[in-house]
């Protein structure tokens, strides 16, 4: 089975993310960590229409301007799922923002993300946007314990 998603961060003029703690929703695989905002495609929808509608149910904000960064893939011993995320930054949108039922939202430094509780390979594709890299492909397999075995960046396996 495969699944695809988007996950979106969204950066103010100040530097900062716009990051979502993950605290409200039950029997989340994301519980208690800090990601973008995003979520799975509706039948027929592309990723940049699925970027904007996610975007608008979590935050209230409607993107005006956004970048199509890359598509990361997951996979997890003992699932027998693939998810295809497709990754996006904003850097303008209109609207307030609102209360997200999955968590709680907050505009946080892009040099303090990394002290927050992140995934581990999120690492890497934050430091990949920080270089401005142009559209990457980027695997990453996990245990079932949630630790990052392996990670391939366009076909070239990386250290982890």
């Amino acid at each position: 089975m495969h699944v695809n998603t988007t996950l979106i961060y969204l950066e103010n003029e100040a530097g900062e993310y716009l990051m979502l703690h993950r605290v409200k929703k039950k029997n989340d695989i994301n519980h208690d960590k800090w990601i973008g905002v995003g979520g799975g495609f509706e039948y027929g929808e592309s990723p940049e229409e699925c970027a904007i509608r996610e975007t608008r149910e979590e935050t209230g904000l409607t993107l005006t301007d956004y970048r199509f960064r890359g598509i990361v893939t997951f996979d997890c011993e003992g699932q027998e799922c693939t998810q295809y995320m497709h990754l996006f930054t904003a850097a303008a949108w209109t609207g307030e923002l609102s209360e997200c039922n999955e968590g709680d939202l907050e505009w946080v430094p892009r040099e303090k993300v990394y002290d927050l509780p992140i995934w581990e390979g999120d690492k890497i594709f934050f430091r990949l946007l920080e270089e401005e890299r142009p559209f990457f492909s980027l695997k990453l397999s996990y245990s079932a314990e949630d630790v990052l075995l392996r990670a391939v960046l366009d076909g070239k396996e990386l250290p982890v």
